[in-house]
């Protein structure tokens, strides 16, 4: 009998984490906009760590879709195209479809209380950043309340991105944003909770088409931002 086989141990790998996250937050948080180089000397001076843990979290963040890397410019923020846009579009859209079918069968007064609050606290977002966070919350509890494990898991595996897609939209055009977000996500919550699955339907559509047609009139590069440094936050 051959030698029987065993798994390598494992490596802890939380600081690569806890780097990824700060990058994270600084790319969503406006410091690297689309197209910004992720200088590996640079975040490891502003992070307290060694260029390793920069380097595993940049390919963590290059599976996320935030990130992609290459071998003449080294790693940048991903700059969405077109057809990026299309194919999340669509595929945010198969989602969500599934989603509030969902919601509307199998939703608890809890479920949908919690997204009450998340529409409730738009009305306190202090700039658009911040209404993005909400609008992504907001999924979060759609999601949530459908009550099935890998239907919210397929919506985390694209999150990120559609966080990205939400900057960039922002980035083209922030007018009456902050204005009207809110309103739309109200009526989203109403038809959920009124348990009309076709109005549901049709007004997530409308909500979401509506971001994809700020950006197809706005075809312009999005504007690069302050390409700061993350703050050291991270230790050794």
């Amino acid at each position: 009998m051959g030698e029987q086989a065993t798994v390598a141990p494992a490596r802890r790998r939380g600081l690569a984490d806890e780097v990824a996250d700060r990058v994270r937050e600084a790319i969503f948080g406006g410091v690297y906009a689309p197209g910004a180089q992720l200088r590996e000397v640079e975040l490891s001076q502003a992070l307290d760590v060694s260029r390793g843990p920069v380097r595993e979290a940049l390919l963590l963040l290059e599976r996320e879709g935030l990130v992609r890397s290459q071998w003449h410019r080294g790693a940048t923020v991903i700059t969405l195209s077109p057809q990026d846009i299309a194919e999340l579009d669509s595929l945010r859209g198969a989602l969500e479809h599934l989603a509030v079918q969902r919601v509307v069968a199998h939703a608890s007064e809890e479920d949908l209380v919690k997204i009450d609050k998340v529409v409730d606290g738009m009305r306190r977002a202090a700039d658009a950043h911040a209404m993005v966070r909400c609008d992504l919350a907001f999924h979060d509890a759609v999601y949530d309340a459908a009550h099935h494990r890998r239907l919210s898991e397929a919506w985390q595996a694209i999150r990120s991105q559609i966080h990205l897609f939400l900057l960039t939209r922002i980035g083209r055009s922030s007018d009456g944003y902050l204005e009207h977000i809110a309103d739309e996500h109200r009526l989203l919550a109403d038809a959920l909770r009124a348990g009309d699955a076709d109005a549901a339907l049709e007004l997530f559509a409308a909500h979401r088409h509506h971001a994809a047609q700020v950006l197809a009139a706005h075809d312009l590069p999005p504007g690069q931002g302050d390409q700061g440094v993350v703050g050291s936050t991270a230790k050794r």
